[in-house]
């Protein structure tokens, strides 16, 4: 690969020093598909195949009754095991899952993959969970299976805001498995009034009593909804505007740094008043400091998901649409949401999690509200140039 296909050494090495729970479980690697791979390699892989399903029969109506082995890749810490979530699918089914927590990180996942699948090889999974821009990495590629929608009825239970992505639209080939909030999380002990937007970050009373997200969609989406700029629209003029608000804050001393999930430390310690924060982190936190709190920003923030994909190259895509269909049964689903504790992304959970754990059900962090659902944009998909531009800008303010 010619050194014109690289991504800056630098902007690299900002990558690769991220920490942040996004990063961790599926979240966060900062190159698009191009300023991976290059945009000759784009242009040769962009092939289509469809994969058929094997040890499957014909069912009514356009479906397949699935039967045989699925292998399921995953992140770690992703999946509900009390009861074994695994357990109950292949007993309702029929179906023998290898379920493997060996998705650790999207963009070790794509280089140890990409070759085989270029190739149109097996790669020993029938269904991965990336995050959403590898996802729409891979359907610019055509490596990803089109969902057969006759084989999941339980698609309809899909919150409406994310049944339809400009990446994805229709959702042909993807559907989330669960979703997580960027926001505010401050402790109620170090501040004068309840945190309700990026102005009381900003808040010189707090000087050197807050920090950032170092990852730049999470950093930068809240300050540019407080400008009137949603991150489904981002452009690198409104990314920069609000790079250069950051900026501002950082002379002045406001920040006192910049982070990855390693602002849970200083938050629970009372080092720090107001950290950019994840719902999820949050979460878990309030069970040993009940002083902090997390608020999505009244202005708005970002939301992100993981999503079960098909490679083209499954053995068994039927028997990955059964799993697909049923963890999108609300029952199903709530077992799961209870166990890890991420916003779900059906609809009308609060019942189904009711039965599992009412607490859970009423907790805000995990189960928000339409209110805080409506704050929530997904970035739009980003092209090569639009990627390395705009995590220049915000890398200039961060320092690395």
């Amino acid at each position: 690969m010619s050194r014109d296909n690289q991504i800056d050494p630098m902007l690299q090495a900002i990558i690769n020093n991220q920490t942040s729970r996004r990063r961790f479980l599926g979240r966060g690697a900062l190159i698009l598909g191009g300023a991976a791979m290059g945009p000759a390699f784009l242009a040769a892989c962009g092939s289509s195949k469809s994969s058929t399903s094997t040890a499957t029969s014909a069912g009514p109506s356009g479906t397949t009754v699935a039967s045989g082995k699925l292998r399921i890749s995953n992140w770690p810490l992703y999946i509900g095991t009390d009861p074994s979530t695994v357990a109950a699918f292949d007993a309702a089914t029929g179906i023998s899952t290898d379920y493997l927590e060996n998705f650790n990180d999207n963009e070790e996942w794509f280089a140890k993959n990409k070759d085989a699948l270029q190739a149109e090889q097996d790669i020993g999974a029938d269904l991965v969970v990336p995050t959403d821009f590898m996802a729409s990495r891979l359907i610019a590629l055509g490596w990803l299976s089109q969902l057969n929608n006759a084989n999941l009825p339980n698609k309809a239970n899909l919150r409406q805001a994310l049944a339809d992505v400009n990446w994805d639209q229709g959702r042909k080939y993807s559907m989330p498995w669960v979703s997580g909030a960027t926001g505010l999380g401050y402790n109620k002990s170090l501040v004068s009034k309840p945190v309700t937007s990026i102005d009381d970050l900003f808040d010189p009373q707090y000087k050197g009593q807050v920090s950032m997200l170092s990852d730049m969609r999470d950093g930068l989406g809240m300050v540019m909804q407080s400008q009137g700029h949603s991150p489904a629209d981002a452009t690198i003029e409104t990314v920069q505007q609000a790079a250069d608000t950051v900026k501002e804050q950082v002379d002045k001393g406001q920040i006192r740094r910049f982070t990855g999930n390693d602002y849970i430390d200083d938050l629970s310690a009372g080092n720090l008043a107001i950290a950019q924060a994840y719902s999820g982190d949050i979460a878990g936190l309030q069970k040993d400091n009940p002083d902090l709190e997390f608020v999505v920003p009244e202005a708005g923030s970002a939301i992100f998901s993981d999503n079960m994909v098909i490679p083209y190259t499954t053995k068994n895509q039927a028997a990955a649409e059964a799993w697909m269909n049923w963890i999108y049964d609300r029952d199903n689903y709530a077992q799961l949401i209870a166990q890890i504790q991420y916003y779900p992304v059906l609809s009308d959970m609060t019942e189904a999690l009711t039965k599992v754990d009412p607490e859970v059900a009423t907790n805000p962090l995990i189960n928000p509200p339409q209110s805080t659902l409506d704050l929530l944009a997904t970035w739009k998909s980003l092209d090569e140039q639009q990627e390395q531009e705009m995590v220049t800008a915000y890398v200039a303010v961060t320092g690395g």
